[in-house]
């Protein structure tokens, strides 16, 4: 059937439409109209807010919450948005969860043909890194451009890694991430806490840390939950606990003005 207006009661082989002003031959179709432009997603449809990771003496921590929002609709809430690669690698992601589905599927498949190889050697997070720079920076007109951005941690050979990457391919390294609002709030909170004493934080310091900073990020980011999982990446390997529920309190609201009982 033809779908143009003016052919509507019309057989499709006549030569020119009902006015005799369009020939038929030269109507626009979607090829010519579409098929040059740049075919990605404009709206991320389900996203994940932000990701916190840091060094520690004996490893990697890393956090993020279990939201998965449907627009601004807080639709999905026991999503994880820690993926463990390998032994000794986590990677944790904000930003639109379908391209990340995607960033799995490719991770397992790289696992599976590193041991297949049957060489005795495992890739380690450094190797990971740079292997999703690549990809990433390979794809980036192809891929969601508000897609957000990875974080890789891990631990081999008792030494400690810890980078960031995005659409993009732009990478660096630091003792202390955070992605997603958390680039905006956490990030001084974690510096403040963590940068220089890298190498003297315990766990128990380097958890109390985390939790703190997604309480905060609870409070003030509306795409988030107080639900979150915590990963951690030692020389034993990879842990991702199970939900984890803040306690809040919102009392401290009546003494803000425009919230509370307070309007002066």
């Amino acid at each position: 059937m033809d779908h143009f207006p003016l052919s509507w009661g019309r057989p499709r082989n006549d030569a020119l439409d009902a006015f005799n002003t369009y020939p038929m031959h030269k109507r626009p179709t979607h090829h010519d109209t579409f098929a040059d432009g740049v075919q990605r997603t404009q709206q991320p449809i389900v996203t994940g807010t932000s990701v916190l990771a840091i060094k520690y003496k004996d490893g990697i921590m890393m956090a993020a919450d279990t939201l998965a929002s449907y627009g601004s609709l807080a639709r999905f809430k026991s999503i994880q948005r820690l993926h463990t690669v390998g032994s000794s690698t986590v990677l944790g992601a904000s930003g639109d969860l379908s391209d990340f589905q995607y960033i799995q599927s490719l991770m397992e498949d790289l696992i599976i043909e590193e041991h297949t190889a049957g060489d005795h050697h495992e890739l380690g997070p450094a190797e990971i890194h740079e292997y999703l720079a690549q990809v990433l920076y390979s794809r980036r007109t192809k891929m969601d451009p508000l897609w957000n951005s990875l974080v890789v941690g891990g631990r081999k050979d008792s030494k400690n890694f810890l980078a960031y990457v995005d659409l993009l391919g732009t990478t660096y390294s630091s003792s202390s991430i955070a992605t997603g609002y958390g680039a905006y709030i956490a990030v001084p909170l974690l510096r403040n806490a963590v940068d220089g004493r890298e190498n003297t934080l315990t766990e128990e310091e380097a958890r109390k840390i985390i939790v703190d900073c997604m309480r905060v990020l609870f409070y003030r980011d509306a795409r988030s939950l107080n639900k979150f999982q915590i990963s951690t990446v030692t020389d034993a390997g990879v842990t991702i606990s199970e939900p984890i529920q803040l306690e809040t309190t919102w009392s401290f609201a009546e003494g803000i003005r425009g919230y509370g009982a307070q309007t002066q």
